[in-house]
C-alpha cells in the first residue's frame, strides 16, 4: 500500500498579516512593464491637445494609452474585454494603479482622441527602437500589403458601374420621352432644345419632365403607358439622381462602397473561408518592416498595392524625416510610375514588374514588344527580321491613379511576305507595336539591381522579414475584422496593433 495522502493547506478565507502589492505579482521582464516603461517615455502632447479645459477630471491620455496598447499586445480588442480587465486582471490593474475606465470611456478615447495623433506616437516608439540599435531608418525597408475585412454588412454594397448603368438608362427613357412628345406635340417644343447627357441633374430632369407633361396635358391620343411612366419619372427620377450625386460623392472615384462603412471599398479576401476569394468590405493594410519590427503603416481605400506606395512613401518621410536607402517589394508594386518617383526621392527600388519571374525561367518572350530592339537616334524600332519599324505617333495614357503615361506606336512597312508572320502576329495589315519608353527604362534597371548580388539578398529577405508579420496580426493574434467604422477610426487599430506588435517583439 501507498503512504498516506498529504494536501496542500487551503483556506481562501485566510487572513494575510499584510495585504500584496501588486508589484510583487507582476514578473520581472513581464510586456507589461514593457508596455509601462516604453508609454511613460513618449511624448502624449498630441494626445492631450484633443481635450477641452472645463469639464470634469478625465482619465490620464498615458493610462488611457497603456490600457489600449497592453490591450492589443493581449490579443483583447473589445473595449467592455477591456474594462473586465482593468477590473480583474493583475497585469492590467498594476499598469493601470488600480483605475478602471468603463467600456464608453475607452471607446470614445480610441475614436476621438487618439484618431489623427496616433501616428505621431507610433513613430516615437520606433525612433526608441533605433535608439537601441535595433532597427534604421536609413536602410532597406520591405514593403507589402494585405486586406483586413470592415466591420460592415458585407451585402449592404453600392457599386459605381450600377449608378452609371442606371444614369445612363435613366437618360435613354428622358430621351425616348422626349422623342416621343416632340412626335405628338412638336409645336408645343418647337423652340426647346433636347436634354444632353452632361446636363443631366435633377433640377434639369425635373424641369424636362414637367415641360413634356404640359406638352402633352391637352393630347387625347397620348398611351397610357407613356403617362404612367411620366408619373413615375416626376416623382422618382429627381430624387434617385440625387441619391446617386450623393453616392457618387462617397465613391470618391472607387468603385463601390458599403452603406454600413463608407470608407470601406469592396475586395476580393484570399482569406475567405469559403475559399473562393469572396468579395467583402475591406481597407487594404500597408506596412514596411525590418527585422519584422513595423516601421510604417497606412491604410488604403484602394485594392490594388501599386497606387498605394506613393503616399506611404510619403509618410515615411513626414514621420521620420528620413527616406528608407531602398524600398523592397513584390511585382504587386512594378509600375512605370513607382520605379520614377522612387528614383527622384534617390531611393533605391528593389521591386519586381510583373513579368520579372516569367523571364528569369524562359527569357523575354520572342516576340513581344519587350524585345524589340529600340534605336534611339532613328526613333523607330527593329522588328525581329530585321526591319525597321516607324515611329507613327504618340499617345497618353492614364492610369486609375491618375498618371500620365506616354505611349510611343510603331509600324512595320511590309508584313506580308515576313516567313516570321504567323508567330509575329495573328493581325490583319502591318504590325503595330505600342511601347512605353520609361517603364522599358524602368523595367531594365530594375532586372539589372534584382540580379545583383545585393537584389538577390534582397528579394530572399522580403518574404522572411515583412509577410511573417501579417501571419503574426491575422492568425497568431486573430485579428483579421476591424471592430470599429470608418478610415479615421480603422487607423487607430492598426497603429495599436502596430505599436502592441513592435513591443511584443522588442520584449522576445
Amino acid at each position: 500500500m501507498g503512504g498516506k495522502i498529504v494536501f496542500k493547506p487551503y483556506d481562501p478565507d485566510q487572513l494575510t498579516f499584510l495585504p500584496y502589492k501588486l508589484e510583487e505579482l507582476v514578473p520581472q521582464g513581464h510586456p507589461v512593464r514593457i508596455v509601462k516603461q516604453v508609454v511613460d517615455e513618449v511624448d502624449v502632447k498630441p494626445i492631450n491637445r484633443k481635450y477641452k479645459g472645463g469639464d470634469a477630471s478625465s482619465f490620464h491620455p498615458r493610462l488611457m494609452l497603456k490600457l489600449l496598447v497592453y490591450g492589443y499586445l493581449t490579443n483583447t480588442y473589445s473595449s467592455r474585454k477591456l474594462e473586465e480587465q482593468a477590473a480583474q486582471n493583475v497585469h492590467f490593474m498594476w499598469l493601470l494603479g488600480m483605475k478602471k475606465p468603463d467600456h464608453n470611456t475607452i471607446n470614445r478615447f480610441r475614436s476621438e482622441k487618439l484618431s489623427g495623433v496616433l501616428k505621431q506616437i507610433f513613430s516615437q516608439i520606433v525612433q526608441l527602437l533605433q535608439q537601441e540599435g535595433i532597427v534604421s531608418l536609413k536602410e532597406a525597408v520591405f514593403t507589402d500589403g494585405t486586406k483586413i475585412e470592415s466591420a460592415a454588412n458585407k451585402y449592404t454594397f453600392v457599386w459605381g458601374k450600377s449608378i452609371k448603368n442606371s444614369k445612363e438608362k435613366m437618360k435613354a427613357q428622358l430621351d425616348e420621352l422626349w422623342g416621343y412628345a416632340q412626335s405628338v406635340a412638336a409645336e408645343e417644343l418647337k423652340d426647346t432644345a433636347p436634354l444632353e447627357y452632361s446636363e443631366i441633374n435633377p433640377q434639369k430632369v425635373k424641369e424636362t419632365v414637367a415641360r413634356i407633361n404640359a406638352a402633352l396635358e391637352d393630347k387625347e391620343d397620348v398611351s397610357k403607358k407613356v403617362r404612367q411612366k411620366l408619373n413615375y419619372a416626376k416623382k422618382h427620377w429627381p430624387e434617385n439622381l440625387s441619391k446617386y450625386d450623393e453616392q457618387e460623392k462617397l465613391l470618391s472615384g472607387r468603385n463601390s462602397y458599403s452603406k454600413t462603412d463608407t470608407d470601406a471599398t469592396f475586395m476580393r479576401m484570399k482569406e475567405d473561408h469559403m475559399l473562393n476569394g469572396q468579395l467583402k468590405p475591406a481597407y487594404n493594410l500597408q506596412i514596411s518592416t525590418q527585422q519584422q519590427f513595423i516601421l510604417n503603416y497606412s491604410l488604403h481605400q484602394t485594392a490594388t498595392d501599386y497606387q498605394t506606395l506613393p503616399s506611404h512613401i510619403e509618410q515615411y518621410e513626414a514621420l521620420y524625416n528620413e527616406k528608407p536607402r531602398a524600398v523592397v517589394a513584390d511585382a504587386g508594386y512594378g509600375s512605370d510610375e513607382n520605379y520614377g518617383i522612387l528614383q527622384q526621392k534617390g531611393i533605391e527600388a528593389y521591386i519586381k514588374y510583373n513579368t520579372f519571374d516569367k523571364e528569369q525561367k524562359e527569357g523575354i518572350k520572342a516576340f513581344g514588344n519587350d524585345s524589340l530592339h529600340y534605336n534611339e537616334a532613328e526613333n523607330c524600332l527593329i522588328c525581329p527580321m530585321g526591319q525597321q519599324m516607324t515611329h507613327i505617333g504618340d499617345g497618353q495614357r492614364i492610369t486609375t491613379s491618375g498618371h500620365i503615361q506616354l505611349i510611343s506606336r510603331y509600324q512595320a512597312r511590309n508584313c506580308n511576305n515576313c516567313p516570321m508572320r504567323g508567330v509575329c502576329h495573328q493581325s490583319p495589315g502591318n504590325r503595330i507595336a505600342e511601347v512605353n519608353h520609361s517603364l522599358r527604362k524602368h523595367k531594365r534597371a530594375a532586372k539589372q539591381r534584382l540580379n545583383t548580388e545585393q537584389g538577390i539578398k534582397c528579394r530572399k529577405q522580403r518574404p522572411a522579414d515583412v509577410e511573417p508579420v501579417f501571419a503574426q496580426l491575422k492568425h497568431n493574434h486573430g485579428f483579421r475584422r476591424f471592430l470599429l467604422k470608418g478610415l479615421s477610426k480603422t487607423e487607430v487599430e492598426i497603429g495599436l496593433l502596430s505599436i502592441a506588435h513592435n513591443l511584443r517583439k522588442w520584449k522576445a
